[in-house]
């Protein structure tokens, strides 16, 4: 499989940039499908690399409060997964940004899993990462994807087993996404101290970039994890200004300066 659009920005990062990746959630269709598009070019103009386009669901038992309501908002606004693939369309009309469809399993099996890759790769999504797929039954699903030219990202957390490493290893393909502590997503005062641990296991399985994400909000938790991690996922703190903006003509600023302001904690690394 060519690389894609995720494949070549870590390797401009690793190799020119020399920085860590800023990856950005947004619950697309909230607080409206017209306006995920818009949201994700004030992102991109603040610093993020790379857009991280989640999928509303009515049971998200991965994400906290905020990212549940903004499912809610979502799906109240009518969005669904061919909606999702239209923001996907719109926002390749004006931008090249790498975008991975965050979603759960039952909207994918609702939509097709054959047909999902095939829609999702022809209105330029670059990967999918389903939270709540099993990896020791992922092959049907990575098979499917792999066959659209579509990156498989999964998760490992600081209770994965070394046989859970080493699928996760197996079967991703861009990144793989380290979820930093147990529980659901939110904003969190510190940073874990299961982080190191668990980037240290992971790179003795794979070459893969790492990215970090669950519980970051601020640039200095992006220079903490940055230093050690070869991408920053920042999600709850996002979703939150949408939802304390949702009415306002200065959403997209906002957006952006938030952006900036995470941008502006990433880390150089040394050649």
């Amino acid at each position: 499989m060519s690389q894609t659009r995720i494949g070549r920005l870590f390797e401009r990062l690793r190799t020119t940039e020399r920085r860590p990746a800023l990856i950005a959630y947004i619950t697309a269709g909230d607080p409206s499908p017209d306006r995920t598009p818009e949201l994700v070019a004030a992102l991109e103009r603040g610093g993020a690399d790379l857009i991280e386009l989640g999928v509303p669901f009515s049971d998200p038992i991965a994400d906290g409060p905020v990212i549940q309501r903004g499912s809610d908002r979502a799906l109240k606004a009518g969005t669904r997964v061919s909606t999702v693939l239209d923001i996907a369309a719109e926002i390749r009309k004006r931008s090249e940004i790498p975008l991975l469809l965050f979603t759960y399993m039952n909207p994918v099996l609702h939509y097709g899993l054959e047909a999902l890759a095939r829609d999702a790769a022809a209105r330029g999504i670059d990967g999918c990462l389903l939270i709540d797929l099993s990896v020791e039954e992922a092959e049907p699903y990575v098979g499917a994807m792999r066959n659209a030219g579509l990156d498989t990202v999964f998760l490992a957390a600081p209770t994965s087993t070394q046989r859970r490493l080493e699928l996760v290893a197996k079967y991703s393909t861009g990144f793989v996404y380290l979820v930093s502590r147990t529980g659901v997503t939110g904003e969190r005062f510190t940073v874990s101290d299961a982080v190191t641990p668990l980037v240290n296991a992971m790179r003795k399985v794979t070459a893969l970039p790492l990215a970090v994400g669950f519980g970051i909000s601020n640039a200095d938790q992006v220079r903490t994890v940055g230093t050690i991690a070869d991408g920053v996922i920042v999600g709850t703190a996002i979703v939150r200004v949408v939802e304390q903006n949702a009415a306002s003509a200065d959403l997209p600023a906002k957006l952006e300066a938030l952006a900036r302001e995470l941008a502006s904690g990433l880390p150089s690394k040394n050649p």
